[in-house]
């Protein structure tokens, strides 16, 4: 049942530095392409980082029959894979709002804040402080 059109369903995802624009489109609903590569290409078949990317689509998998094109940048493979599961999670629950507590409840909605802290004058790095002397 699908209740919005796919022609404008373009969907970000963010984790850490890396941000991942997925557009689906209707086809087999097994093919990624993540920057014009294999999504098992790009990620060096790395499984937690595939295993990310599978999640999100194994809870609509028998409704959903679209594949992926995703365009990531920035970050490290782990964050991007984050950033692209968080993408396709919205896509897929835009598409089909009856699977938003499916996603909801793994946290597959929830973008994660945590980034690296700014370094501050005055110290080596963001809380590492030079040595202290007494004399």
């Amino acid at each position: 049942m699908v209740t919005k059109s796919i022609s404008n369903s373009n969907h970000s995802g963010g984790r850490k530095t890396a941000i991942a624009r997925v557009q689906l489109v209707p086809g087999s609903g097994t093919n990624i392409v993540v920057n014009g590569k294999n999504a098992s290409d790009y990620f060096q078949n790395n499984a937690v980082y595939l295993q990310n990317l599978v999640n999100a689509s194994e809870l609509v998998k028998t409704e959903a029959k679209y594949d992926a094109h995703v365009v990531v940048q920035g970050g490290g493979l782990s964050a991007q894979a984050q950033a692209v599961r968080l993408a396709l999670s919205k896509a897929f629950v835009e598409l089909f709002p009856e699977y938003r507590n499916s996603f909801k409840k793994p946290g597959f909605l929830t973008r994660d804040a945590r980034i690296k802290e700014r370094r501050k004058y005055g110290l080596k790095k963001a809380r590492k402080a030079p040595q202290f002397s007494k004399r």
